[in-house]
């Protein structure tokens, strides 16, 4: 029984650490924006390649050092439809969406790379009426720049190299460190805020590893 209280205490110390955030490392990515009808920046929940948006949204990317979604730089201008898309008119079979391209500051920057001198370009993408995010994304401010695992890697040409690379907490990895998936809604997969898929793995194996030590020791008591 005391093995068992022991193993028990110990499962519950592993399983907090294991829930616990990672000391702070970030990522380096174009994050995804949303707004709809004039609304504020809201993160995207799914990938440009599969949103949708309506006539009159606008779209917001922004690259920065983010931790999480929760913790991500939104763009700094406005979603302003009537400005951005000011004079141009819609037409039959097509939509009209504002984009917001933030390409973010020299601290954001990887190393080797300079931000653009004009930080944050804006445009209205006329396309037709089932288009993507991304095709809206690309009217505007080609090249585009995807991964194998589709993630948006580069806009108008920034930055030439590099896709959501790890940065340490304290400190730049200097593109040396390895290579760590961003937060999914830089992705065309879909998104979300809650905890990583790692985190929950962790804390799952540690669960079963637990229990199965707390099973072996009522046997042998």
């Amino acid at each position: 029984m005391r093995a068992a209280v022991a193993t028990a205490g110990a499962l519950l110390t592993l399983t907090a650490v294991a829930a616990a955030p990672a000391q702070a490392a970030g990522y380096r990515y174009w994050s995804f924006w949303e707004s709809d009808g004039g609304k504020p920046w809201a993160y995207a929940t799914q990938g440009p390649a599969t949103a949708r948006p309506a006539d009159g949204d606008a779209l917001g990317f922004r690259f920065a050092i983010s931790n999480d979604t929760a913790d991500s730089t939104r763009p700094s201008a406005a979603p302003d439809f009537a400005r951005i898309c000011a004079g141009v008119e819609q037409k039959d079979g097509s939509k009209r969406i504002a984009v917001v391209v933030d390409f973010g500051g020299p601290a954001d920057a990887p190393p080797g790379e300079t931000p653009p001198e004009k930080r944050v370009e804006t445009g209205c993408a006329q396309v037709r009426d089932d288009a993507t995010g991304a095709e809206a994304l690309a009217a505007v401010a080609k090249p585009l720049r995807y991964d194998s695992a589709a993630m948006l890697c580069g806009i108008a040409g920034y930055p030439a190299r590099g896709c959501g690379e790890q940065v340490e907490a304290g400190g730049d990895t200097g593109g040396s460190g390895t290579k760590t998936p961003a937060p999914a809604a830089a992705r065309d997969s879909g998104g979300g805020d809650g905890p990583s898929v790692g985190v929950l793995a962790g804390g799952a194996a540690v669960l079963a590893l637990g229990g199965a030590a707390i099973w072996k020791a009522r046997r042998r008591g």
